[in-house]
């Protein structure tokens, strides 16, 4: 596995703001699903411990639709979705790597994900 760095990133407005630990080159996944078509969400999922939340969390939101698994959380003042918690990966988080700061992705490399398929393509997640 390729070294760690920290990468910084931010919701619209940035008051929701955080840090994660991953490679300079990115592995994404691109999901087809309603929410993360819609929203325009290219996934970065990693431990939590791998995620640190640096300011915001009272300026958060969260919407929950389905099973119910999946946490997503906005930014109540601009509507962002930087990062939440996946039904796919529940102990994990799932970083939308558009809401990184420019300058320490080196290259991503992107997976394409059909979540309009959820249950036929979960197995393909690992």
């Amino acid at each position: 596995m390729s070294a760690l760095i920290v990468h910084t990133g931010a919701c619209h407005c940035g008051r929701v703001r955080f840090e994660v630990d991953a490679p300079e080159q990115l592995s994404l996944l691109d999901c087809n699903c309603s929410i993360c078509h819609k929203a325009g969400f290219m996934h970065l999922i990693v431990p939590r411990g791998q995620f640190r939340l640096l300011t915001g969390a009272q300026d958060l939101t969260a919407y929950r639709f389905g099973t119910g698994v999946a946490q997503h959380t906005f930014c109540m003042h601009c509507g962002i979705k930087p990062f939440y918690v996946p039904r796919s990966h529940p102990d994990q988080i799932s970083v939308n790597a558009r809401c990184l700061d420019p300058g320490t992705v080196k290259a991503t490399h992107t997976t394409a994900f059909d979540g309009q398929n959820w249950e036929q393509a979960r197995s393909d997640l690992g």
